[in-house]
Order: C-alpha cells, then sequence, then structure tokens
C-alpha cells in the first residue's frame, strides 16, 4: 500500500486503493486497508483531505511540516503548499477568542495548469 501512495500526486480513496491492490492480487481486505490508512494518516505519513461527498482522501505527505494543499478538483493533482500569512492570521483570530491549543486544516482547490489547458495559461498572461 504505501508503494502505491509514494508513487502518486492525487489524493485517493481506501476503495480506489483497495481495488488497485486487488488488481495486483494483494489478497487484503477493504477494512485493512481503513484501519493502515487510519494509522498512517494518524501517525502523519498521510494527508487526509474530504472530497464533496464527505469521503476521506488520502496521499503521501510530502514533509512533516505543517502545510497546506493547492489540489486539482479536475484530475486530484495536489501540491504541497506553505501558508505562513494562513498561521498567523489562524493564530491572530484564536487569541482574540480566547483559544489556545488551535490546530486547522486548508485545502485550495481549483484547476491545475494541465487541467486548465494552454488557453487558459494564454489567458493569465495578458
Amino acid at each position: 500500500m504505501a508503494a502505491l501512495l509514494a508513487d502518486t500526486e492525487t489524493f485517493t480513496s481506501a476503495q480506489d486503493l483497495h481495488a488497485r491492490l486487488r488488481e495486483q492480487g494483494e489478497p487484503v481486505g477493504l477494512t485493512t486497508v481503513y484501519r493502515h490508512l487510519q494509522f498512517l494518516a494518524d501517525a502523519g505519513e498521510l494527508d487526509v483531505v474530504r472530497n464533496d461527498d464527505g469521503e476521506n482522501l488520502y496521499r503521501r505527505c510530502g514533509t512533516h511540516q505543517h502545510h497546506h494543499h493547492l489540489v486539482c478538483h479536475t484530475c486530484g493533482r495536489a501540491v504541497e503548499i506553505e501558508g505562513p500569512e494562513i498561521e498567523a492570521w489562524a493564530e491572530r483570530v484564536a487569541a482574540a477568542e480566547g483559544f489556545t491549543t488551535i490546530t486547522h486544516t486548508l485545502e485550495i482547490y481549483g484547476t491545475c495548469p494541465t487541467c486548465a489547458g494552454p488557453q487558459a495559461a494564454d489567458s493569465l498572461r495578458k
């Protein structure tokens, strides 16, 4: 499972990983896939986002530092990004309301350059 996750830039569902493992001849159950993904996510090895249907999607972390993602809503490609401005804003908002020990997640969805095609790139240059 780790090899499958390492070879993709997209977030992937447990069902998709299960199907791909079965195609490779791995006799693994869906429950085992879910448990293993949760273990890896809890250990900080995987990033987890929810799709529009509320399903968790998983991707191998490229860094163990706190980060955010740009996610293509067409192909699912994800890019890890830092957001120091977001971190400062979150701290400020939490402090103003008296909150401590805050955590947050942020995913920004859009269309990647490949899916947008050459016309989108040309319009951005104008």
